[in-house]
């Protein structure tokens, strides 16, 4: 997993980690002694934290004209003891054909606001949305965002760039391989891993200082209004068989 920013300064770092790849019909069943350590609640996510993770995808679906969604896998961080962050989560949503009806891309932020975007990928994965939360306290919220999805499979890759006017100031990437989720290997993952998303969290708060530092201009964050189907308040209101349970690990080295 890596970050690159471009303009008007230059800084790059990347970090080895894991994410959940999951089915949300089949969410992962820990022993009791290693529950503490990966658990899936919906106020983690977007929409209503009193319905499932998978109800509230199919919603936020549904809000914006696709009403065909069965099956869900999602790809994020897990809540491990009481702390869980998630840059991005992504939703492979599937017709009952197995075909691919679109993707949901959630994004937090780390001042607690989250929002997410319908996708809708070409055969090779690629996809593109207006840029419409403010992420970083070094952007604002201008720009549009081409992403590109592989299928959940034993690979998985997941790349974000931001065009601004003739520049790509910013782009993100993610490459894992899966494993099993056995016993085993969570206990090994973690073991190696320890609190992930907070590690994911801090990473992210130091670059920041470390762009502050060198006086990269600070973009004032606009009030934040939960678009219909990822507000708390109401979902309503405010695939393929490669991709069971598994974690996805993630290559590379952390660079400045």
């Amino acid at each position: 997993m890596g970050h690159t920013r471009t303009h008007p300064l230059h800084n790059t770092f990347s970090y080895r980690g894991y994410q959940w790849l999951v089915d949300l019909d089949a969410l992962p069943q820990l022993p009791r002694g290693l529950r503490g350590l990966a658990r899936f609640a919906a106020s983690d996510h977007l929409g209503d934290p009193s319905r499932s993770i998978k109800q509230n995808v199919v919603t936020f679906a549904r809000l914006r004209g696709v009403d065909d969604v069965v099956r869900v896998l999602m790809l994020a961080n897990a809540r491990s003891g009481r702390y869980v962050f998630n840059p991005l989560s992504t939703y492979w949503c599937y017709r009952a054909d197995g075909s691919l009806s679109c993707i949901v891309a959630e994004v937090h932020n780390t001042y607690g606001e989250r929002h997410a975007y319908l996708l809708s990928p070409d055969e090779a994965g690629r996809a593109e949305v207006d840029k419409a939360f403010y992420v970083s306290p070094f952007a604002g919220v201008d720009g549009r965002y081409l992403m590109r999805f592989s299928a959940p499979a034993a690979q998985l890759r997941v790349a974000i760039a931001l065009r601004q006017g003739d520049r790509t100031p910013f782009t993100a990437w993610m490459r894992g391989t899966a494993r099993p989720a056995t016993t085993a290997a969570v206990l090994r993952t973690v073991l190696r891993w320890p609190f992930m998303a907070l590690w994911v969290s801090t990473l992210i708060r130091w670059q920041g200082i470390r762009l502050w530092a060198r006086r990269l201009p600070l973009v004032r964050r606009p009030p934040h209004h939960p678009v219909p189907g990822v507000g708390t308040n109401t979902g309503e209101h405010a695939g393929p068989d490669a991709a069971a349970q598994h974690t996805a690990h993630a290559d590379g080295e952390e660079r400045s």
